[in-house]
């Protein structure tokens, strides 16, 4: 068992994976609260720290890099100051930007957190989620069609923006299936049902019921895989992970299924553990593994990536330690 983990890392390095998807800047605030404003009740934070990280979609790119994957991007960002710190920040980490178009019809996404020592005050969302125009569309499909020609694994990663649209999932899901390459989805409400025949997708708990309209008991795994198995047939899928918060997590696939509770852990954040998740699932597919392995190592890099605070990405080698541990425990 270890060495066949050794051997399916070392796979990973090298694997060139397009992520389509939104991405968004993750701004944090940081300082202390010592008195609440006497101007209203709310505390009085003195900032001592300002960072700005890639997030949403390129969160994933930084789990597949971290992995040893090569990243290709297909995204949108607005023509302004944060869509060019964005940019620079992905070109840092040496993530393909040719696919990333910028509009000049919407700002950059961004996220930013106040925090107060640990404690997580406030966030504040500065967006435009409507669709994206016709003109935008075009690019963002012409410049996916042309990665996807390279690529091993091709990642939606789906948060309501309006990045993603469904001619853009059609045409790039009909190509993989005709070339054999994994597609892979972490999906939102708006494009939910549109992901036909991709090869894995992964809904929480709150998609999957809104998706199907059903009531699905988490603590019950005859629950989860009927509701599992719903979904897959709905969207002939060939497999789905359904992420479970504190129940764990559960894949259903062809003659297969397995619910497996989640590690105790010390969490600190819950922010980016499904960019996590999806990022270690993709390459596990890509890099040959079954699907027992694929639950399993996606199940544990979650899992770590909550305990630290903020969004991070996962770190291989300690996934690869605490997965020579669990499977010899």
């Amino acid at each position: 068992m270890i060495s066949s983990f050794y051997s399916l890392f070392e796979k990973m390095n090298g694997l060139r994976v397009l992520v389509v998807g939104d991405i968004m800047a993750d701004a944090y605030v940081r300082g202390r609260v010592d008195r609440i404003s006497p101007e209203a009740p709310v505390p009085i934070i003195h900032a001592r720290q300002h960072e700005l990280r890639p997030g949403g979609a390129a969160n994933v790119a930084l789990n597949l890099r971290a992995m040893g994957a090569e990243v290709d991007m297909c995204a949108l960002v607005g023509n302004d100051e944060n869509g060019v710190k964005l940019l620079d920040l992905l070109r840092a980490e040496g993530i393909g930007v040719d696919g990333i178009v910028c509009s000049g019809d919407r700002p950059s996404t961004v996220k930013t957190r106040i925090i107060a020592g640990s404690q997580h005050l406030l966030r504040i969302d500065e967006e435009d989620d409507s669709p994206a125009g016709e003109t935008e569309k075009q690019a963002l499909l012409l410049r996916a069609m042309d990665l996807a020609a390279k690529a091993d694994a091709i990642l939606f990663e789906d948060y309501d923006k309006g990045c993603v649209f469904p001619d853009l999932i059609t045409k790039l899901t009909t190509f993989a299936s005709g070339k054999g390459i994994p597609v892979t989805v972490d999906p939102k409400k708006r494009n939910f049902m549109d992901y036909r025949g991709v090869s894995l997708f992964k809904p929480n708990l709150k998609e999957l019921r809104e998706g199907l309209k059903i009531e699905v008991d988490a603590r019950k795994s005859s629950d989860v895989q009927s509701a599992c198995d719903q979904l897959k047939s709905a969207l002939d899928a060939k497999g789905v992970l359904l992420t479970l918060s504190e129940y764990g997590m559960a894949l259903s696939a062809e003659n297969f299924f397995q619910h497996i509770p989640a590690h105790p852990r010390d969490i600190a954040d819950v922010s980016g553990a499904g960019d996590t998740v999806i990022s270690v699932a993709t390459l596990c597919l890509a890099a040959g593994a079954d699907m027992s392995t694929t639950l399993f190592l996606a199940n544990l890099a979650g899992g770590q990536v909550c305990e630290y605070s903020g969004v991070v990405p996962v770190r291989k080698d300690l996934l690869l330690s605490e997965a020579i541990e669990k499977s010899n425990g």
